[in-house]
């Protein structure tokens, strides 16, 4: 214990230190705190002198489409979950003081949803069409020194339909003050490759540009330290670069690691390589980036191999929203994110269908989650009125090329994706399109192989062959039983299964299990998401048929297609994918929905049957229930109230999986698993719920941060005297909050529920619901209370420190 305190203790003086330090040669300031903003268009709102003393004050990320109503005449439409969209205006007034005329100044944006415009004192700096590519903007010369200069976005989400998810609407990302000598690392600055990798050595790379803004050259000297993550000096160097004026130059560093602790996700290890300007004594720039090294190899006859091992894919598609707080991406929300995919076996995740949040590929990088960066849903032929068609001739070579240079470092990232089900994939342009993105990557990075996801629902699919050859990796979309074909007819091609449908799992499982040309699969999707509206639900007889594409579905208004819902819950089917995918002993025991006769229920192509973690049915006393019970042991084992119901192999003949068909009894349910001896060794059990008498909380951190951005996720369950759930309530929940906190965010997984996420109360739905705790910057005691019609409050005490 001693030692890991000390370890923390290092470690945190380390980083303080290099924090101290870097703010010696540049000012990264957080530009989140204190913005004015307006919902609605102002053809004055840009001006200097606008009077803006009305609008509303708020901090960043910020997303006004999710603190609307959902209403079914909302333009965004059942693709966009039937939120409201428009144009917004943000405005902020800073001081920049007259020491600083000498210091570069930027603003950099890492999202904007979409066709943003800034101004600076009044001057258009541009418009910047994607919502997911982080851009800057150079402010110098626009700014006045000694006085207050004030920044001005327009936000423009008013085209619909533009995406076929929910977007947001605003600057949902962080924003960042950027002051920097004017001979310094710019933005992205630095491209770091590890080669010659073995147990005793690896060799690191290091391409860093320079820029002089000056109107004469200088020599500078740059030195480059590589630490690790507890601060101990790995490897140096130092060179000297002749800088010419108002240009950029390149140099390459090549650095030795002796023993390099390789990256992996079973062992995330990073690495900062800290980069250094000096003019003589003075220290102009000092940029710290992480990286990983590691090994890794792409061939169809041995498939993915990291650091000499072959690995599969067990991976997931995941959209940028963060549920009840929409798409701003507070960066708590985005490791949570992370921690949750990585909680519930998943070692791979596809950002779908745009480049995500650089906090979220951080939390890849630290906990070990391979991703797939993906840059675009489509090409030049539209899915929508409105969407990036509009802009791909101009931007996607600007944009692929964005999202490279700035995620090129993250260890976590083996793919590039260029594209997903692109509409024009049966045209020979589509040909020449997906060689301009790859070429357009590979001017940048030619380390990682490039992939597009590819599907169709009819019999053409060899003609696809020539537009797959201008990819490293083939993506299958659906279409994963047709690889072992494909390999006949094309050895060379290795397959990675971009998306599938949840039900089939254990069959993508088996392909990728039995197949070294297949890579992996990425089921659709790991998490639940709003927008594309009612694809993962089942429905009951006499209510709406068909799927989402066919008709709007409202009041659904998100998927029900994930292994984990909203709330952060996993659901049954992500512990049978956990099962298949990751070795150990595991046993779960789930409950399929009965059908409530004389009604039937209903499945979509991306639904799973209702199936829930509950053994609590009112209503069907003494009908048989289909149990559930996944397992990774020989065989299982089914009690009800003691009594023994029958006895099962599970092993991969019988998909891991044992049914029974049991006559409801109130009680407990229990499953038992069963070794190679029919030794019972491991137990899961459900109870059926009485009466609820009180509310458990469970905060998944009790202590945050006091910087004004951090979280705490507090779930509220309804529970009987035995601590069990009841999930026949669905009165209204309520949170009140005390101290330096705000509730942010209020969600309960039920996505035909209409109400706001920004309210302060909600029904519950199984008997749970989640609040979202934001810390303000002043320390001390959030305290939380909790009310449910008929039983006590409970409270919860978070220390904002």
């Amino acid at each position: 214990m001693k030692k890991t305190l000390l370890f923390v203790v290092i470690f945190g003086l380390f980083i303080l230190a290099a924090k101290s330090q870097e703010n010696l040669a540049s000012n990264n300031q957080l530009f989140n705190f204190g913005w004015k903003f307006k919902l609605g268009d102002d053809l004055n709102a840009q001006l200097n002198d606008f009077d803006d003393s009305n609008w509303r004050t708020l901090d960043l990320p910020h997303d006004w489409s999710i603190e609307g109503n959902v209403k079914f005449k909302n333009p965004s439409g059942n693709d966009g979950g039937y939120f409201p969209v428009g144009i917004g205006w943000y405005r902020k007034s800073f001081h920049i003081a007259a020491s600083q005329k000498d210091v570069n100044t930027t603003v950099y944006f890492e999202g904007v949803y979409m066709n943003s415009e800034v101004y600076i004192n009044g001057k258009s700096l541009g418009i910047y069409p994607y919502g997911y590519t982080s851009f800057s903007y150079d402010l110098t010369p626009y700014l006045v020194y000694g006085k207050i200069n004030t920044i001005v976005v327009k936000v423009d989400n008013s085209k619909q339909k533009n995406s076929r998810w929910y977007t947001g609407s605003g600057i949902y990302r962080n924003v960042w003050l950027i002051s920097k000598h004017n001979i310094s690392v710019p933005k992205w600055g630095i491209g770091i490759k590890t080669e010659n990798i073995s147990a005793k050595v690896a060799t690191v790379r290091l391409n860093t540009t320079i820029e002089n803004k000056n109107s004469s050259s200088a020599e500078v000297l740059v030195k480059t330290t590589i630490f690790d993550t507890a601060g101990t000096l790995i490897a140096k160097s130092q060179q000297r670069l002749e800088t010419s004026k108002l240009d950029k130059k390149s140099l390459e560093t090549v650095m030795t690691v002796k023993n390099p602790k390789l990256w992996s996700p079973d062992n995330p290890s990073l690495y900062i390589a800290r980069v250094e300007v000096l003019k003589g004594k003075q220290l102009l720039d000092r940029v710290d980036t992480r990286f990983g090294i590691r090994s890794v190899t792409f061939t169809s006859k041995n498939g993915l191999i990291l650091n000499g091992k072959t690995i599969k894919l067990n991976g997931g598609n995941v959209h940028h929203d963060n549920g009840s707080l929409g798409a701003a991406a507070y960066d708590r929300a985005e490791i949570r994110k992370a921690e949750l995919l990585k909680a519930a076996g998943f070692n791979a995740v596809r950002s779908s269908h745009n480049p995500p949040s650089t906090k979220f590929l951080e939390a890849c990088d630290s906990i070990g989650l391979f991703v797939i960066d993906e840059s675009f849903d489509g090409w030049r032929s539209k899915k929508t009125d409105y969407d990036y068609a509009m802009y791909f001739d101009q931007w996607a070579k600007k944009d692929v090329q964005a999202m490279v240079l700035r995620d090129r470092n993250h260890p976590s990232i083996i793919l590039w994706s260029i594209g997903n089900e692109i509409i024009e994939r049966k045209e020979p342009r589509a040909v020449t399109t997906a060689k301009m993105l790859r070429d357009a990557i590979r001017e940048i990075d030619k380390t990682r192989p490039v992939v597009s996801a590819m599907t169709t629902w009819d019999n053409d699919w060899e003609i696809f062959d020539s537009l797959m050859a201008q990819h490293d990796v083939a993506g299958y979309n659906y279409q994963l039983h047709r690889a072992p074909k494909d390999h006949e007819r094309v050895p060379e091609r290795i397959i990675v299964q971009t998306e599938s449908y949840p039900r089939d799992a254990f069959a993508n499982w088996k392909l990728v299990n039995d197949h070294p040309y297949i890579i992996g699969d990425f089921v659709w999707t790991a998490m639940d998401y709003l927008g594309e509206s009612g694809i993962g639900r089942w429905y009951y007889t006499g209510e709406v048929t068909g799927e989402h594409y066919d008709r709007d579905l409202f009041p659904w208004h998100g998927a029900y297609c994930g292994d984990i819902d909203l709330t952060g819950s996993r659901k049954p089917i992500s512990y049978y994918r956990d099962l298949l995918y990751n070795k150990g002993p595991k046993l779960h025991l789930a409950v399929r929905e009965p059908n409530p006769e004389p009604l039937h229920i209903h499945e979509t192509l991306w639904s799973v049957w209702p199936t829930w973690d509950s053994w609590t049915w009112n209503g069907f006393e003494g009908k048989e229930l289909a149990v559930e019970v996944y397992s990774s042991y020989p065989k299982v084992r089914l009690y009800l109230n003691g009594s023994a119901v029958g006895e099962k192999f599970t092993g991969e003949n019988e998909k891991f999986m044992a049914t029974f068909h049991v006559s409801y009894v109130a009680g407990e349910l229990k499953a038992v698993a069963l070794d190679q001896t029919n030794k019972e060794v491991e137990v899961r059990i459900l109870n059926t719920a009485s009466k609820p008498t009180q509310i458990r909380l469970k905060a998944d951190r009790n202590h945050i941060k006091a910087t004004g951005i951090d979280l705490s996720y507090i779930t509220a369950e309804i529970i009987d005297g035995q601590g069990t759930v009841c999930p026949a309530e669905m009165d209204r929940i309520s949170f009140e909050i005390e101290g330096p906190g705000l509730l942010v965010g209020i969600d309960n997984a039920n996505l035909k529920d209409t109400e706001l996420y920004k309210g302060s109360s909600r029904k519950v739905w199984k008997g749970r619901a989640l609040g979202i705790v934001r810390g303000l910057p002043q320390t001390g005691n959030i305290q939380v209370k909790v009310k449910y019609p008929g039983i006590p409050e409970a409270k919860i005490v978070l220390t904002n420190m």
